[in-house]
């Protein structure tokens, strides 16, 4: 906040201490009733005096008593309690948007307060136990009256005019997730990540408290406030949410630390990877792939496209990206094919990508990849975040301003050639060599699609660890687009970190494909 006022309260002051200042001024009357202020509007930095107030008392952890019939419901019986819809917040004025309560229960025993902003009056929404429909669940006689909320849905017309759907929702720690249209809900982004990765206990910082704008009769967006609230820091969040065929979500944040973080991560994206093209595994599913993204995208300050397939591995890996400034960094699900994945319950190929997009400098650090070792689809396993250079430290203020795109698919997103997909096996010939490794790359776009089988296209094709061999690039009639193939002796079973481009003269034609090999043994 600056102190706009402060040359007014300067002029005003030496006015009053100048003799002359009574002489000048002009006489009121005393029947001159006195002005009334303008009532104070709830606004942003309402949230942000909160959280500074907040982040210099000690934290205090929630709550969380729930009646044992909602603490020990398991995941199917707490999907059978449905919002009843003709409740939906704003219904009855018939405006662009509605608003559904989460109900507690389940993995979600904390209640978060949300409250309705109105012509800038702030009012808690009102719960009831008969907003929820609780489908076969046997209710207790005894429910408390005030159980209080786990979060909210957004619902909008995305598709048309007379159905809302349900565009996001905000529920579980600072979890949240979107749709744009033809999608189905995949990956989370979180609000803040503290100390993932690391070799000790993950800190989960939570939305402890909402505040929804009422929108107006023609709104395409809807604007959400939130307070974080964790041992280690506390927040003031805006949300603006813009539904279509690519949602986006403009998040601002402001950050107050209480204790110095090792590991601060910045716009979390948390995903699923169970097994996929570029499999060294073996998975017994009659499925080809299952993952809700297939790999991350990283467009780094200095212009280089980066893309990371991502994989299922048998021990943790973590993967940082150094970088100044980023262009932005995401999780993406490349491949739209149907008969890749199977599904016709999970829609695997309808999962979105999220595309994270620094509005302003957020300097230098790095874009962190983390994977974990899974044995079944319902884990997320998979995490990526900006991990700013420095720890931060205890009473340090910080601010992001980002956006996040919800898609199916983005042509400005690495605009030249990018990777379509991804594969490996056992290389060599003849008697097959288990050591050996073939990688095949295909890349894709109409920059390749242009050029003839005859191009001179060649690849650059690099290894930390061990030898690459065998390097072959033509093009591939089936996609119109190259195909790459190389293989790798491996140094032992050291990591390798893996680099490959392609290139026509002193043209780079593709973004980079990375990739760090590590032993399946």
């Amino acid at each position: 906040m600056k102190l706009r006022m402060f040359l007014s309260v300067v002029l005003l002051a030496s006015l009053c201490a100048s003799p002359m200042a009574g002489f000048a001024a002009p006489s009121v009357p005393e029947s001159t009733p006195a002005t009334t202020p303008p009532p104070k509007r709830f606004n942003f930095a309402d949230v942000r005096r909160r959280a500074e107030v907040l982040a210099n008392q000690p934290y205090q952890a929630p709550a969380s008593e729930l009646p044992a019939f909602l603490k020990n419901l398991d995941y199917d019986q707490y999907r059978d309690i449905r919002f009843r819809a003709e409740r939906s917040l704003w219904r009855d004025q018939a405006l662009p948007f509605e608003i559904q309560f989460a109900p507690l229960g389940f993995l979600f025993n904390q209640p978060v307060a949300i409250n309705i902003v109105s012509d800038g009056e702030n009012q808690p929404a009102e719960y009831a136990n008969d907003l929820f429909d609780y489908g076969k669940n046997p209710v207790p006689d005894n429910l408390p009256k005030d159980l209080g909320f786990a979060g909210f849905k957004v619902l909008y017309p995305l598709h048309t005019d007379s159905h809302y759907d349900e565009v996001a929702v905000f529920l579980g720690a600072s979890y949240f997730r979107a749709i744009g249209q033809n999608q189905n809900y995949g990956l989370s982004v979180r609000g803040l990540a503290i100390d993932t990765g690391l070799p000790k206990p993950e800190e989960f910082p939570r939305f402890r408290e909402f505040w929804l704008e009422r929108p107006g009769k023609d709104a395409t967006e809807l604007t959400a406030y939130a307070l974080l609230d964790s041992p280690s820091v506390t927040g003031a969040y805006r949300f603006v949410i813009r539904p279509g065929v690519n949602t986006q979500i403009e998040v601002k944040a402001n950050l107050f630390m209480r204790e110095r973080v090792q590991k601060f991560g910045v716009a979390p994206l948390t995903s699923m990877f169970f097994h996929g093209a570029l499999n060294e595994r073996f998975f017994d599913d009659f499925r080809p792939q299952v993952h809700d993204s297939d790999g991350l995208l990283i467009a780094a300050g200095n212009g280089e496209w980066i893309w990371r397939p991502l994989n299922n591995p048998t021990r943790l890996r973590i993967s940082a990206y150094q970088d100044n400034n980023p262009r932005g960094f995401g999780l993406l699900q490349r491949d739209r094919a149907f008969e890749n994945y199977q599904d016709l319950e999970a829609q695997y190929h309808s999962r979105p990508g999220v595309w994270v997009e620094p509005i302003g400098d957020w300097g230098k650090g790095s874009v962190q990849l983390i994977e974990i070792p899974s044995e079944a689809e319902r884990y997320d396993n998979i995490a990526s975040l900006w991990v700013p250079e420095k720890p931060v430290e205890a009473g340090q203020q910080l601010e992001y301003h980002y956006r996040l795109t919800f898609f199916r698919d983005l042509p400005s997103l690495s605009s030249g050639g990018r990777t379509l997909a991804s594969r490996a096996g056992a290389g060599g010939t003849g008697d097959l060599d288990h050591t050996r490794r073939r990688f095949v790359i295909d890349f894709g776009g109409d920059n390749l699609t242009r050029l003839p089988a005859d191009a001179a296209v060649s690849a650059v094709v690099s290894g930390s660890t061990g030898q690459i061999q065998n390097v072959v690039v033509h093009k591939n009639p089936q996609t119109q687009g190259w195909r790459l193939s190389f293989e790798l002796m491996p140094q032992d079973d050291a990591p390798s970190e893996l680099r490959a481009f392609l290139k026509l003269g002193n043209d780079v034609l593709t973004e980079t494909w990375s990739y760090q090999w590590t032993s399946v043994k």
